[in-house]
């Protein structure tokens, strides 16, 4: 097995694992969170605030390698602007996620664990990211 795909398979199921204590593969956590005027469960944001805290510590530190583990070098966008195809891509990532309690990450984690939301969410996701790419070819 070649070192590119372990890392992967390690960072993956060290991600799953992350989702899975947290508790972020529940799609109902996700829903309560954004459930402000009701059952409002704030679970989500101590989940993406240690995140953020964690990538602002570590990310510059990260950066003064000379170059990544499994790559020959960094590869970090340099695009600056916020353009209608960005709005619209967020947009829709965030009706999808708000209607549906997943994305992609946690859809994952969930049908590794037999979630019936998943089973249907996941071949959706990837019908999805199908007809993206055969849109974007024309």
């Amino acid at each position: 097995m070649n070192r590119f795909l372990l890392a992967a398979l390690f960072s993956g199921g060290l991600f799953g694992l992350g989702l899975a204590m947290s508790g972020m593969a529940d799609p109902l956590r996700v829903l309560g969170f954004l459930d402000v005027f009701g059952q409002f469960d704030p679970t989500l944001l101590f989940v993406m605030g240690g995140a953020v805290t964690t990538t602002t510590l570590l990310f510059r530190y990260v950066l003064r390698s000379e170059r990544p583990l499994f790559a020959d070098r960094f590869r970090i966008s340099t695009l600056r602007m916020i353009d209608l195809r960005l709005l619209v891509g967020a947009g829709v990532f965030g009706i999808g996620w708000g209607m549906a309690g997943y994305c992609p990450g946690p859809a994952l984690a969930g049908l590794g664990a037999m979630s019936k939301e998943a089973m249907w969410f996941v071949p959706a996701m990837i019908v999805g990211m199908l007809l993206h790419r055969a849109w974007q070819q024309d």
